[in-house]
């Protein structure tokens, strides 16, 4: 009995003890990341390798529409072999042309994920610098997936991670 009260003590003051020392900030990735001027080259990045697959496309559709025009030109002089073989062609062109298209928005969104990854790398270090400075033990984030009933404004440090990053905003 004299053990259960001791545990029960010990976990009752261990709990108080870590609830003074905790103190939780907030801080807005999205809109950071929306501040930092590198953000305009990634999304610029972005805009050539959509285009360059884009391209890609519309060459795969210029080469498909030349092979099927060339086979309708010929196709009564073919023979049964070569009508087959000319169709089993076009057929890989199509299923290759709809892999493209099904592959594309994954391609992007790797593409989008690996310009923004140092982006987001950096605004995570200067969260935990700034963090660290301002004595938080943890900080939520509050982007636009924000899950929080309620945030105090007083403790979100969104403004001192983009000055750390050297970026100044209009406070409204």
């Amino acid at each position: 009995m004299k053990k259960m009260i001791l545990i029960a003590f010990v976990a009752l003051f261990s709990a108080t003890t870590f609830a003074q020392n905790t103190k939780v900030g907030t801080v807005n990735v999205d809109y950071t990341l929306s501040q930092m001027p590198e953000l305009v080259t990634a999304q610029d990045a972005l805009k050539v390798y959509n285009q360059d697959l884009e391209k890609q496309l519309a060459e795969k559709l210029a080469n498909y529409d030349k092979v099927y025009k060339a086979a309708e030109t010929g196709f009564a002089a073919m023979t049964d072999a070569e009508k087959q073989a000319k169709q089993e062609e076009l057929a890989g062109l199509e299923s290759d042309i709809t892999k493209f298209r099904n592959n594309g928005t994954q391609l992007v969104q790797l593409k989008q994920d690996e310009l923004l990854q140092p982006l987001y790398k950096k605004i995570g270090e200067n969260v935990t610098v700034v963090a660290k400075e301002l004595g938080y033990t943890q900080v939520l984030n509050i982007g636009n997936n924000n899950n929080l009933a309620f945030a105090d404004p007083a403790f979100d440090i969104t403004i001192q991670v983009l000055a750390k990053m050297g970026i100044t905003v209009k406070q409204e």
